[in-house]
């Protein structure tokens, strides 16, 4: 088949390099020139593993090209893929500008009728909205159509090509036709399509990001209450995971979620419930629980050392909102760093991917170490803020001799309480200290 997707930023390039993996001729379209100058001459405006790769394999075979202009986007398309970004708005709602903006393009330039399919996460009733601004500004019989993404940063190619299922949202038989055509490469093994309507796919999205949050929500707080009863949340998670009606994913404690989906996205259905006069308390719970949960390390620091922390000096190891991506939206290091500058700490920060985009941040009373040990030197305790491979099996003596003082607060639970204190270092998990 021939799309178009419009938003060269995550969702688009995964999905655009990944559809033409499959064999379909594939048109990406961003507004930004130095974007698609980057991915024409063979660049990447992201850190996704294997993204490169997919994209330069499929340049080659001439499945994936890039541009600027609409209309040739446009061209020969049957399906054309609205993947730009849907920002947390002032009352928390998700800000739907952009999504409808191109839908008004696409009525103007096309000069046949599209399919038009929602990849951006967006609120029910969009699809809607963009029934409405198309009819406003075309006489062609576009259809509308929804297709939430379920990718994880760091696994994205994988999440697409081997997903869990496929989320197909449609109100006419013609567009559901067309999209289970599309992904039929990717139900060879087993049928992993659900078609559904198009507002049960918009809340699909957003109830399962919610639902994931709330694990993560509910473990850091079942960590918080283990730092107070000398449990250890590295067992009760095994014991509660091993329940098959539970299982063992997202029972992760550590500092905070963060990201571009789950903080709006849990936001976005919590306001989407208000609006509509039935609350979700347990969603709104969850995003409380989280925005305290973000700067769990200044509290366990400020405890050792002090609210005045003038003159104090902090490595931080991990800067992206999780290891494998370079994505810092909402990434709890940045709260961290924000709370423990603004009590008069220096921090060293160190990341192995993200750290040229926190750079740009020009965060005050912010350096950055080439490496990690480096960080480390001269500091009065080392924060862990990212589960990245490069920190799960450091030198802990290269540690202890770096450091002036001789806390680790690991916000991720990377590092084993006892191996620390044994190297003559004071240790403080995520309900697990030791």
């Amino acid at each position: 088949m021939e799309l178009a997707v419009i938003g060269s930023g995550y969702v688009g390039l995964v999905a655009g390099a990944c559809l033409a993996d499959a064999g379909n001729q594939v048109v990406c379209v961003d507004v930004s020139r130095e974007k698609i100058d980057l991915l024409n001459s063979g660049g990447v405006p992201i850190f996704e593993p294997g993204l490169e790769g997919l994209i330069a394999r499929n340049r080659a075979k001439n499945r994936l090209s890039f541009t600027t202009s609409l209309s040739d986007a446009l061209a020969n398309s049957q399906i054309v893929f609205i993947a730009v970004g849907t920002p947390e708005d002032e009352d928390g709602s998700a800000d739907l500008s952009h999504v409808l903006t191109v839908a008004k393009q696409i009525a103007q330039t096309a000069r046949h009728a599209k399919l038009v399919v929602t990849k951006s996460t967006v609120p029910v009733g969009t699809a809607d909205q963009i029934r409405r601004v198309l009819a406003e500004h075309s006489s062609l019989s576009h259809r509308v159509a929804s297709n939430p993404e379920f990718l994880k940063e760091g696994a994205a190619i994988a999440d697409f090509q081997k997903p869990d299922r496929i989320i197909i949202g449609c109100d006419d038989p013609e567009s559901q036709a067309q999209l289970e055509r599309l992904y039929a490469p990717f139900n060879r093994r087993e049928r992993r399509v659900l078609s559904m309507s198009v507002r049960s796919a918009e809340l699909t999205k957003y109830a399962a990001n919610a639902m994931l949050a709330t694990r993560i929500s509910f473990m850091n707080e079942l960590a918080n209450l283990c730092d107070d009863l000398g449990a250890d949340i590295s067992d009760v998670r095994y014991g509660i995971g091993a329940d098959r009606r539970i299982g063992p994913h997202f029972l992760f404690p550590g500092c905070g979620y963060g990201g571009s989906c789950f903080p709006k996205d849990v936001k976005a259905l919590a306001r989407t419930a208000r609006d509509h006069g039935r609350p979700l308390e347990v969603v709104e719970a969850v995003e409380r629980v989280n925005a305290v949960q973000r700067t769990i390390l200044v509290r366990k620091a400020t405890a050792v050392f002090g609210e005045d922390l003038s003159g104090k000096r902090f490595a931080l190891w991990g800067l992206s909102f999780k290891a494998n991506t370079d994505d810092l939206r909402e990434a709890p290091s940045l709260y961290t760093i924000k709370e423990l500058t603004s009590r008069g700490a220096q921090i060293v920060a160190h990341d192995p991917v993200a750290q040229e985009l926190a750079k740009a941040l020009e965060l005050p009373n912010v350096s950055f170490a080439q490496g990690m040990y480096e960080a480390v030197q001269g500091c009065d305790a080392l924060l862990i803020c990212t589960d990245w491979n490069d920190y799960r099996s450091p030198s802990l003596d290269r540690i202890r001799q770096g450091l002036s003082g001789d806390w680790i607060f690991d916000g991720r639970n990377l590092l084993s309480p006892h191996e620390v204190n044994d190297a003559g270092l004071q240790y403080s998990g995520i309900g697990r200290s030791g």
